[in-house]
């Protein structure tokens, strides 16, 4: 947890280095909602060059959720994605398989490791995975004890083979270039109303207005009256 003159903590990772220098500096983007209460990230997804000039991107537990952490961290160069989390036995198939579509659908490694153990409120399930470009698990970790480690060789280079020389499923580059072999050099456009809904302010859910728990009132937590940094700026 990281202070916060302005609100609520960060939920903060870092990573450090063998001469004990801080490398990667990263501010959860989604908090666990409405569980968790900490203020959403603000700077945005690191990407660092790492050992052997590999190119890694750290993301927290639930940010793993969204499709779109994954596909950022990827879009920055991220050839290998590590996700931290504290997820407990409920959510193991889906922490699974989120772990394996993350890779696949972006050509990249990730490196997957939940906590273990109480701490005094949640029973975290301890469940490490490294998964390969292809989406195939090349170590897990299924025990649930704590203190138990696995380990992996992971090859950045066949990450950079891949996303240079596969046709069929390099999904990233076709993201932008749908349809190339109708079209030269493929649509190049965003059809994703979604996407156009976000930038322009106005994403808005078919059921909006159904959705019946929107602030974390149902865990304890007062309704919050402060809006987002850069929302509160659009809105003055």
């Amino acid at each position: 947890m990281e202070y916060n003159p302005d609100g609520n903590p960060y939920n903060s990772g870092l990573i450090i280095d063998d001469h004990g220098d801080i490398k990667l500096y990263y501010r959860k983007f989604h908090p666990w909602i409405p569980v968790e209460p900490w203020e959403p990230g603000d700077i945005g997804i690191p990407v660092i060059e790492g050992p052997k000039g590999a190119k890694i991107a750290l993301i927290i537990c639930h940010d793993g959720m969204f499709p779109e952490m994954a596909r950022e961290c990827a879009y920055k160069g991220a050839e290998i994605m590590i996700r931290t989390a504290g997820y407990t036995a409920p959510i193991r198939e889906s922490w699974r398989f989120t772990n394996q579509a993350n890779a696949f659908q972006n050509l990249m490694v990730t490196a997957n490791v939940c906590m273990c153990g109480s701490d005094g409120s949640f029973d975290s399930m301890g469940e490490g995975m490294i998964v390969n470009f292809d989406g195939t698990i090349i170590a897990h970790g299924t025990t649930g004890r704590a203190d138990e480690i696995i380990t992996a060789e992971v090859r950045p280079d066949l990450v950079r083979e891949a996303r240079i020389n596969w046709g069929v499923e390099n999904n990233i580059y076709q993201l932008w270039h749908r349809g190339y072999v109708a079209v030269k050099g493929g649509a190049m456009d965003c059809p994703y109303t979604f996407m156009q809904d976000m930038v322009a302010g106005n994403f808005r859910l078919p059921w909006e207005d159904q959705v019946k728990i929107t602030d974390g009132t149902s865990c304890g937590f007062p309704a919050p009256t402060r809006m987002f940094g850069k929302t509160a700026k659009a809105a003055e």
